[in-house]
């Protein structure tokens, strides 16, 4: 698995380069879930493809940003699910995006998932492995090589609030939760991606980030294999709690499709217990 994050952080330098120098302008389509496509999104697919297809170790790839399951190599052990540039929609207004992997051995499920990073594209890169069973590792990249920095650990409460979708189509119970979090003195740290705004709450040591339910999206908007298990393994082995608005461990969840979605929470234990009080979870 170890030749799967050094690939990873290859990767990520040629990101890296594009985000800064490549037009951010639409092509004229859309990805396997109905959204439409940045010209980033297809040229770090692209990037990403080109770098695995040709791994022994890799036996499938998927791509948030293409419908069809990739065959790479059918004696593969691994099947890399990832999302290419998560947040692209916010790179014209030069605020930080990243990268998500999932490692699986086998077919794809919280139970086969086996390894997961991520990569922040901010003032610096960071990249954040994870072995299954061991702690979260992050990496920054200083001076022209990646620098190991420290074990990730989530204390056991936070004071960050991250919650996704438009307000006006939150259920009543997420907004009384909500706001008495900031009526508690939690702050407001929502960029709109994912990755840094998950990745925040891990390096400030705890808080919570949460996607609902809403009337728009009543099944959520992260996707399972690509989002929202890589980032449960990653919190859970930091000593958080991830799970879905029924109080199920999101690493459980039946996944019924490769772009199937869920609403989530993520964050250290004092925010999810409080949470399932709220809303009425056993």
């Amino acid at each position: 698995m170890q030749t799967i994050f050094d690939t990873i952080k290859e990767v990520s330098l040629k990101i890296d380069e594009i985000i800064i120098n490549e037009d951010l302008g639409y092509v004229d389509e859309t990805n396997a879930t109905g959204d439409q496509q940045l010209k980033l999104d297809v040229a770090c697919d692209i990037i990403i493809e080109k770098a695995f297809r040709d791994n022994p170790e890799i036996k499938a790839l998927i791509s948030e940003e293409k419908e069809d399951v990739m065959e790479c190599h059918e004696d593969g052990k691994y099947t890399l699910c990832y999302d290419p540039l998560d947040g692209s929609s916010i790179v014209d207004a030069n605020l930080a995006v990243g990268a998500i992997f999932a490692i699986y051995e086998g077919e794809p499920s919280g139970d086969t998932l086996v390894g997961a990073s991520y990569v922040v594209f901010g003032p610096r890169i960071e990249v954040v492995t994870l072995v299954r069973g061991e702690k979260p590792i992050r990496y920054r990249y200083i001076n022209g090589a990646y620098q190991l920095f420290h074990e990730i650990q989530l204390g056991e409460k936070g004071h960050i609030n991250a919650s996704g979708g438009s307000q006006k189509h939150w259920q009543d119970h997420h907004i009384k939760f909500i706001h008495g979090l900031f009526a508690d003195g939690y702050r407001l740290r929502y960029s709109g991606g994912m990755v840094p705004d998950l990745h925040q709450i891990l390096v400030k040591g705890g808080g919570l980030f949460s996607y609902p339910s809403t009337a728009d999206n009543p099944n959520g908007k992260l996707r399972i294999l690509f989002e929202v298990l890589p980032f449960a393994l990653i919190y859970e082995a930091a000593g958080g709690i991830a799970i879905d608005e029924k109080g199920r461990r999101l690493l459980e969840l039946t996944v019924s499709h490769p772009h199937a979605r869920t609403p989530c929470f993520f964050g250290s234990r004092y925010e999810i217990n409080r949470f399932k009080d709220e809303y009425g979870i056993e």
